[in-house]
Parts: structure tokens; C-alpha cells; sequence
């Protein structure tokens, strides 16, 4: 069965003031809660122009209002971190949640970002594949030692185990290539997939990652693909109003430099290459359209989609209404 999460705002514009968008945070919680949306999901950027709430201490502050929903990063920038802080802190999310976090981990894009914490680009990959071992097997409980190019631990023991045996479920994300397929495939108990890859795109994507995990012996994986969302009973109405609002958060973040400029990361070069992967991935649409697209997505394998249905100024009004389209309109389709 297809499930879905809602990827909340927690990035803004820069005039906002992110405290006074807490409670709508919260009331967005509420109502993905109550429409059925199993998971509640916020990004991770430093410095830069959007004020950004950080992502573990807003989980853990959502975590009654989600209910018995899970909360998940992504993606936490797993390269600019050390795994042992990494580890301590995810399984205090998970305590504070009661078994609930999800462990979503990126390595991270932005050279401002890794140039102020002090580690070279071309470190990341590196840093990034001995966290996710290194903290896999501090979830163990058991007395670790490893040794790595980046990371170094001499019989050493995790002072919090997570509530959920062996920690929490990490997923990957990886870009939308071979190579992040296979990454994803190595490393993942799911692979995340951004939100703008054509459906296309997608389905060989998937050919790369199931070949890679039965390569490896592991069985199949989630598979997990990000999509924004505006819902309207006008599908012309929803186009505008999704292409306005996730435009301007596009050029917002085209300010920074994107993880490579091929043709994946079309939607950061001009309006009317965003307004073609908008037409093509995402759900600016009327429910039927977005019950039509997401069966695409379960018939090719997906196992759960994220959706976003809040970027830069829309309102909290037009979220809500995207919200109870999709309780009235699009999950009975997938119950």
C-alpha cells in the first residue's frame, strides 16, 4: 500500500520571523494527522538567506501533535557532522518520540555551508559513507571500535541505544543518477528521490537500485520519491498557484550552487524550465489528477511519497485546503 508524508515548511522567506510559524507548523501537523498522512518530514540547511528552523529540535517539538505519526529528516547534511553527535542526538529523537524518527541523511550541496564548518567539498562522500557505518553500528548498543580516513572510535559504547532495535531507519538521499542509485542501494534502508525527476527518469533509476541491492544480496528497499503538491478542483488554478509559489523558492535557492548543473537540475535555470519539470513531476493539479499520477508512482514500486504542499509566501489557507482535498478526495483511492 502506498503511503504518504507531508514534508513541512521549516525554511522562510527573509522578512518572516519563524517563531510566529510555529503554530501554523503545528496546525498543518494536526491536519496531516487527521487526513491520515503517516509521517511528518523538515529539511536542514545553515546560514544562507531563509531563515531555517534546525530540524531535531522541531521534530521533537512536533512530536504530540503528530500523534503516532513518524518524523523524519531530510535531509540532516550528515558530512558537516561528527556520527558519534549524530547518533546521540537521533536517539534522543527517537526516545522523544517513542520510537517514532527517521533517520533521512543527505550529504549536502552548498559550498558556503562546508567551507564554514571547515571541511573541503571534496571530503563529503568520504565522511558521509563512514557516518552512515559508524552509526549503524553505535545503534547496536554494542562497544564499537572503528577506524576511518574521517572518523575514529577506540572501544566506545553509545550512551542512549534508540528505542527501536538497531536504531532508527535510515534512508538516503542520493541524486537522481547512477551513481546515487547505487549509493542509495549500498547504504539505505530506503533511497529518497527529489521531487523534480520525471517519471521516466524515475523508472530507471528504479532498474539501477533493484539491480544494485539484488547484486548485494539485501532484498528490496522503500523506495521513496518526493513530490509538491497544490490541490485545487480548478487543475488550471492549482498549476498557477503551485508554479508561483515553488518559483519563488527556487530563485531563492539558485542564489546558491546546486550539486552539479546537468540536466536534473533543470528547475534552477529559469522560469520556463521550472514551469516544464512542474508540468511533468509535480502535483499541481485537481484530485483526480494527483490520484492518476500517484498510481503511476505505486504501479512502478514506490512505497511511500512525500509531498510539499507549502513553499516561500503561499498562505496557510491554501495548505489547509490542499490538505482536506486530499483526506476527501485523493487517500480513499489508497486505503
Amino acid at each position: 500500500m502506498l503511503r504518504f508524508g507531508l514534508a513541512v515548511m521549516n525554511d522562510f522567506p527573509p522578512d518572516a520571523v519563524p517563531a510566529r510559524r510555529v503554530p501554523l507548523i503545528r496546525e498543518q501537523v494536526r491536519a496531516a494527522r487527521d487526513a491520515g498522512i503517516s509521517s511528518i518530514w523538515v529539511l536542514q540547511h545553515y546560514l544562507g538567506g531563509m531563515p531555517t528552523l534546525q530540524p531535531l529540535p522541531l521534530l521533537a517539538a512536533l512530536a504530540e501533535d503528530a500523534g503516532g505519526m513518524r518524523l523524519g529528516t531530510n535531509m540532516f547534511i550528515l558530512p558537516l557532522r561528527h556520527p558519534v553527535e549524530v547518533a546521540e542526538e537521533f536517539a534522543t529523537l527517537d526516545h522523544l518520540t517513542g520510537g517514532r524518527a527517521v533517520a533521512g541523511f543527505g550529504m549536502g550541496y552548498r559550498e558556503n555551508e562546508f567551507a564554514s564548518f571547515g571541511i573541503p567539498m571534496e571530503h563529503r562522500l568520504g565522511r558521509y559513507e563512514e557516518a552512515v557505518a559508524l552509526i549503524r553500528r553505535l545503534w547496536s548498543g554494542e562497544r564499537v571500535t572503528f577506524r576511518g580516513e574521517h572518523f575514529r572510535v577506540d572501544d566506545q559504547r553509545i550512551s542512549l541505544p534508540p528505542v527501536q532495535p538497531g536504531g532508527p531507519p535510515v534512508w538516503i538521499g542520493a541524486g537522481p543518477h547512477r551513481t546515487g542509485a547505487l549509493r542509495a542501494a549500498r547504504l539505505g534502508d530506503a533511497w529518497i528521490v527529489p521531487p523534480h525527476v520525471t517519471p521516466e527518469k524515475l523508472r530507471t533509476l528504479l532498474g539501477h537500485h533493484r539491480g544494485e541491492r539484488e547484486r548485494l544480496g539485501l532484498g528490496p528497499s522503500e523506495l521513496v520519491v518526493r513530490r509538491e503538491l497544490v490541490l485545487d478542483r480548478d487543475r488550471e488554478r492549482a498549476r498557477a498557484v503551485g508554479i508561483a509559489a515553488r518559483g519563488a523558492l527556487t530563485r531563492k535557492y539558485a542564489e546558491y550552487n546546486a550539486p552539479q548543473q546537468g540536466e536534473a537540475y533543470r528547475h534552477l535555470r529559469g522560469d520556463r524550465a521550472a514551469e516544464e519539470v512542474a508540468d511533468a513531476s509535480y502535483l499541481f493539479t485537481d484530485p483526480a489528477g494527483a490520484v492518476a499520477a500517484l498510481k503511476a508512482l505505486e504501479a512502478d514500486g514506490f512505497t511511500h511519497v512525500i509531498l510539499r504542499a507549502q513553499w516561500y509566501d503561499l498562505p496557510q489557507e491554501q495548505v489547509l485546503r490542499t490538505l482536506e482535498l486530499f483526506k476527501d478526495e485523493v487517500l480513499p483511492a489508497f486505503a
